[in-house]
């Protein structure tokens, strides 16, 4: 009997979700210290130049395994999807600038909260993937939003946790704001 290949399919998705488990992994070896100096985002002098590295290092850390099951268990669902509707390089791209955009608004609205995870690189790929399909506006992509993002607004006024829904509604913001462009310059 022949064994089936294993393949490093989805290079994008993979590369992710293994970086974001070696930080995890070292914030649980070394503690909440590295976890604070490399993997979270939060106002910090200018001068600092490990500041203009968290603002897209926030992604990889997660504060404990449970949290990183929980976004990476959706990435590695549908990023590998994406990535081949998409392509890896633009998918970096998205990534990236999620990254970014979820760091300064954090940086900017939040000074005194700390943002760690890809939770809103998860709901970036939920939103973005319902637009695979189409150019058009599908009715899951309406169904998806007032789900999760009404959930997050909801959330965000009533719910006291660590959670950080604004993360959570910028990653689908910028989900939507991806599949909508790319759709619009493919018709």
């Amino acid at each position: 009997m022949k064994f089936p290949k294993i393949t490093y399919n989805s290079p994008v998705t993979l590369t992710f979700a293994l970086l974001a488990l070696g930080a995890t992994l070292l914030i649980q070896f070394i503690g909440q210290s590295a976890a604070v100096r490399f993997f979270s985002v939060y106002r910090a002098p200018l001068t600092d130049p490990l500041f203009y590295l968290r603002m897209f290092t926030h992604v990889l850390g997660h504060s404990d395994m449970s949290h990183f099951m929980g976004n990476f268990t959706v990435i590695l669902l549908v990023g590998p999807m994406l990535e081949e509707k998409y392509g890896g390089k633009r998918l970096l791209i998205m990534i990236i600038f999620t990254a970014f955009i979820t760091g300064l608004i954090n940086v900017i609205f939040f000074p005194g909260m700390a943002l760690l995870g890809a939770s809103g690189i998860a709901f970036m790929m939920i939103l973005l993937s319902s637009f695979a399909n189409s150019g058009e506006i599908p009715l899951t992509l309406i169904c998806v939003a007032v789900l999760y993002l009404g959930t997050e607004v909801l959330n965000g006024l009533f719910a006291h946790d660590n959670i950080s829904q604004m993360a959570h509604i910028i990653g689908g913001v910028c989900g939507c704001a991806f599949g909508w462009l790319i759709c619009n310059k493919k018709a």
